[in-house]
């Protein structure tokens, strides 16, 4: 295809952006209506207007939308942007459109830090914070060990950091099915699960800062440097013939990445399927830039994760459904159908 034609078919990044931020703050005000207990949009709209002019309308209603949904809607809105980002930081780093934010064992060690807290007890000085503080531990821990056998074999070539990912991902795996293994609590093995596939359940305004915060700078330091991320793209080669310092920009997107992801599989668990496809659905629909597709990404991810929540309260309800599983039934017919009906390339190759 002809690169005119090829051009033609993105849409305008502004307008784009708009609609899907309209789309956002809508869909975050409808989301609150759904779940066990059904509640009139009218009356989610009367309870977020009396809570922000100060006025409080009692009831339980009144509780459910600000105390309960409210919060996860926005952590699932503030995951879902943190795991586009990282997995588009991720993609670029090794280049390869099978990459997604948890490559790097930064899941799985999570997974093990959040297991030793259910089974054995571990950090259990932290209170009701334990198993975020275990789940970060661990996640770093794997970022750590992935970083420093990168840099003991020579720097962090893509290669040695796919490599070192998997193999860490693998031990990491195999220490959380152990700590389950021997555990003597009766419901070890469901609670690691249904952690391990992601929940907002938990979501508290308390939880929403650090995320949030994170997620932001993220964005901003990514839009920062990103023509240097399209010359990254395209290969050591072309990135240093252009004068970008290849070695400081690899270093700082694995640091960033890894402190991202770790923040949000802490709070909300491994949800899969968000990093991997949602930068390849950004690229569809504005190119492969990253000054127009990293904020696109953001969004769309935090709109499709917001969906994913709502549709995991409601499928099984009362109970809930793991987000994970969610995630992997929507998404994958729905971006398959997207890649074959356009033509999509990812670092210069179709």
């Amino acid at each position: 295809m002809p690169t005119a034609r090829r051009r033609a078919l993105r849409l305008p990044l502004a307008p784009l952006l708009l609609i899907l931020i309209v789309a956002l703050l809508v869909s975050i005000t409808a989301s609150l209506a759904f779940g066990a207990e059904r509640i009139p949009v009218s009356e989610v709209w009367d309870t977020i207007q009396g809570r922000i002019v100060g006025r409080s309308l009692a009831g339980p209603n009144d509780t459910i939308v600000w105390n309960l949904r409210l919060p996860r809607a926005l952590l699932a809105v503030t995951v879902g942007a943190g795991l586009a980002l990282s997995g588009t930081a991720m993609q670029t780093l090794v280049r390869n459109p099978l990459a997604d934010p948890y490559l790097l064992g930064v899941s799985a060690g999570a997974s093990a830090g959040a297991a030793a807290v259910l089974t054995v007890g571990a950090f259990s000085g932290f209170g009701t914070a334990a198993l975020q503080v275990g789940a970060l531990l661990g996640a770093l821990t794997a970022a750590f060990i992935v970083y420093a056998v990168a840099r003991v074999q020579g720097g962090l070539t893509p290669i040695r950091l796919v490599l070192s990912g998997v193999v860490l991902s693998a031990g990491f795996a195999a220490l959380a099915s152990f700590l389950v293994f021997v555990s003597d609590q009766p419901r070890a093995a469901e609670q690691v699960m249904f952690w391990m596939l992601g929940s907002v359940a938990r979501a508290q305004f308390a939880t929403l800062l650090v995320p949030a915060a994170a997620t932001v700078i993220a964005l901003a330091l990514m839009l920062a440097v990103h023509g240097w991320l399209d010359a990254l793209m395209a290969g050591d080669d072309a990135a240093n013939s252009l004068g970008v310092p290849v070695g400081a920009v690899r270093t700082g997107l694995f640091i960033l990445q890894g402190v991202l992801v770790g923040l949000l599989v802490a709070t909300a668990g491994g949800i899969g399927f968000i990093g991997l496809i949602i930068p390849h659905a950004a690229r569809l629909l504005v190119g492969g830039t990253h000054r127009r597709m990293l904020p696109v990404a953001a969004v769309v991810g935090g709109l499709f994760l917001l969906w994913v929540d709502v549709l995991s309260r409601v499928i099984a309800a009362p109970q809930e459904m793991p987000m994970g599983v969610v995630t992997g039934m929507i998404g994958a017919p729905v971006f398959l159908l997207l890649l074959g009906r356009r033509r999509y390339s990812f670092g210069g190759e179709r």
